[in-house]
């Protein structure tokens, strides 16, 4: 039984609804709501069209020509079969009836559609309840594909092309494959013909790297002699007239014991960080548009591109473009959508989040009015561009500056708990945003709560030291503007953190920065204590810091962190990750994925970029650069 179904502008016009019962509407908006923010506006539509929130399930359909959504809505326990036929039917339905209406957008009009949804309803469950009665059957062996093989599909012979040629063989189309004819009436599917290809493909590969060492042996210089080091020229003349010139320290590094920074050196950085992060720079517009005629080339189609090529031929052809407006299906996009997914792939983007984007972007398409003078490739490539920022945008406004100072106001610390994997850049990234922080005139206290790996408090010490250099006390009215609360090693996480709190508290610091042990994703016990951690504490902000490298395990990192503090939590509303800090963003080139693949997963917006080894190195993330550097 259907508890609601709607018809709705992606502008937000609701033109037609059904309920079938007053209080439904209490129930369902919510889930319909959470749809629309979660899904349609975060470009998150998929081939399945599902949608599941709590005890509900909703389905839903894009009608891309007229921007259109159809949403039905039921009890997720009941299982019925006719929904998918059912929207497609209503679509159908609803189309063919206001085609003229939809067509110059009026919206505002008195749909009436009562009796037409009845019929169609009626119509789908007759069906439903038709389907079910028909006994499924187990399929037979000789109805397998299986079956078809044969012994002689299954040998590779040497010669078999020249073979092929003498004997005159065949390949023609099915409607399930291709079928090979020879002169032994013997036929192969399509299955043995794709494996005989890899195998050919797998010998000449084979005989290609052969080659290719054998070249490489040739070409092998021989080794040079061994280097050996000479002795060092002393004047002659019975003396040395210069003292100075015996000192060959002077150009080393100043070796200092207690890893004390160079102040006249490292003092330049100071007053570089005030205000707001800046945002990583962005190529220039006419880069970007020199670079689109190469993607277009790239992922065009061989019928487009045998278009192109033929239009070239004759200065009329032009004119058959002004009547070439038709819509788009999936069939069109998909060559153009598994050569983009392969390209996201190989940026680095996690092949999950890959699939899902193209699926996406085929959703949003299927059905759409191709323009007279635009392509499949550039029409898919813009919807993927518009599509990836509108991911790397944040849903909401992260502006720490801005919460700490309120935080201040009301005379309590503004808390931030980093969370993450072994190895990954905690403690550094830790100490460029605590850098930043005192650069706008906040004091902050560094919590240890790394009580595991040895030497993280000694670390996070010289950072401390480091800090303080930079910004002595007798600049900020004798006040010391960064502090580590430590307490060694072996000691509970939870309790430092609580005791490094309350002490901020007292001595009037503005930020706490919880610098948290590095564990796996898969460590039950240490993600116990970080959910505990962050349960007794309640920090304001949990930052996930990954690194940029990661492509596929980005992916299971964030889904496991985030469901470790849901399910290790005992309250109804437990604290997510809030965040993320991006390490390594230097070292990554172009291959900016992993940036995708973790907004994509949790929908938190990358908070911090780490682009270096200094304080400074420190951006915010620009969706619109990752995503030109993501498509290059």
């Amino acid at each position: 039984m259907l508890d609601l179904f709607t018809i709705f502008s992606k502008g937000g016009i609701v033109l037609w609804c059904f309920q079938s019962t007053s209080h439904i509407s209490q129930l369902f908006v919510p889930s319909v709501n959470s749809l629309i923010k979660t899904v349609i506006l975060q470009e998150r539509t998929g081939s399945n069209n599902n949608y599941t929130q709590d005890s509900l399930s909703l389905k839903y359909r894009l009608d891309n020509e007229f921007d259109l959504v159809f949403v039905i809505a039921f009890q997720k326990i009941l299982q019925l079969s006719y929904v998918d036929k059912f929207l497609d039917d209503i679509q159908l339905e609803f189309r063919d009836k206001y085609k003229n209406e939809l067509a110059r957008k009026n919206y505002f009009m008195e749909f009436e559609f009562s009796r037409n949804f009845q019929e169609v309803l009626m119509s789908a469950e007759e069906w439903g309840r038709a389907q079910a009665n028909i006994p499924k059957q187990m399929r037979s062996y000789n109805e397998s594909s299986k079956s078809k093989k044969t012994v002689a599909s299954m040998i590779e012979k040497k010669g078999n092309d020249k073979e092929n040629k003498k004997n005159g063989k065949i390949i023609e189309p099915q409607k399930n494959g291709f079928k090979e004819v020879n002169q032994n009436n013997v036929t192969f599917n399509e299955e043995d013909l794709i494996a005989q290809n890899r195998i050919k493909m797998a010998q000449k590969m084979g005989a290609m790297n052969s080659n290719k060492l054998k070249k490489n042996k040739d070409k092998t210089p021989k080794p040079s002699p061994k280097a050996t080091k000479q002795p060092r020229q002393w004047p002659l003349g019975g003396g040395v007239k210069d003292v100075s010139t015996l000192d060959y320290t002077k150009d080393k590094a100043n070796n200092n014991p207690d890893n004390q920074p160079d102040i006249e050196t490292n003092s330049e950085i100071v007053g570089q960080m005030e205000g707001n992060i800046k945002d990583i720079e962005i190529e220039s517009d006419s880069d970007i548009d020199e670079e689109e005629n190469d993607f277009d080339d790239k992922f065009e189609t061989a019928a487009e591109r045998k278009k192109k090529n033929d239009s070239k031929k004759s200065v009329f052809s032009m004119f058959k473009g002004l009547v070439g407006r038709k819509n788009l299906t999936a069939a069109d996009m998909e060559p153009v959508l598994e050569k983009l997914k392969e390209h996201l792939v190989a940026k680095n983007v996690a092949i999950e989040i890959a699939t899902k984007l193209c699926d996406s972007v085929s959703s949003k398409l299927d059905g759409k009015i191709l323009g007279s003078f635009e392509s499949v490739a550039s029409t898919v490539k813009n919807t993927m561009i518009e599509s990836l920022v509108q991911i790397l945008s944040p849903k909401r406004r992260v502006d720490i500056l801005r919460d700490a100072m309120a935080a201040k106001k009301n005379n309590k610390p503004y808390v931030i708990s980093f969370c993450g994997v072994n190895g990954v850049g905690k403690s550094t990234n830790l100490a460029k945003i605590c850098f930043w922080l005192i650069e706008n005139n906040l004091r902050v206290l560094i919590a240890a709560c790394d009580t595991f790996r040895a030497g993280a408090v000694e670390q996070l010490r010289t950072h401390t030291k480091h800090l303080n250099a930079l910004h002595p006390a007798k600049k900020h009215n004798n006040q010391q503007m960064v502090q580590l609360y430590e307490k060694g090693y072996g000691k509970d996480a939870a309790g430092i953190a609580m005791e490094a709190i309350n002490y901020a508290k007292e001595a009037i610091y503005d930020v706490v920065l919880v610098d948290t042990a590095g564990r796996m994703q898969d460590n039950e016990p240490l993600m116990r204590a970080l959910t505990k951690l962050i349960k007794v504490n309640e920090p304001d902000m949990v930052l996930f810091v990954g690194e940029a490298l990661v492509g596929n395990e980005a992916v299971d990192q964030l889904v496991k962190f985030n469901q470790a503090l849901a399910d290790y939590s005992s309250t109804q509303d437990p604290h997510l990750i809030d965040g993320i800090v991006l390490t390594k963003f230097d070292t990554i080139d172009d291959k900016v994925g992993a940036a995708i693949s973790m907004t994509y997963i949790t929908g938190q917006p990358i908070v911090f970029v780490g682009t270096g080894q200094t304080y400074t190195d420190l951006k915010s993330l620009n969706a619109k650069a990752v995503v030109a550097a993501l498509m290059k």
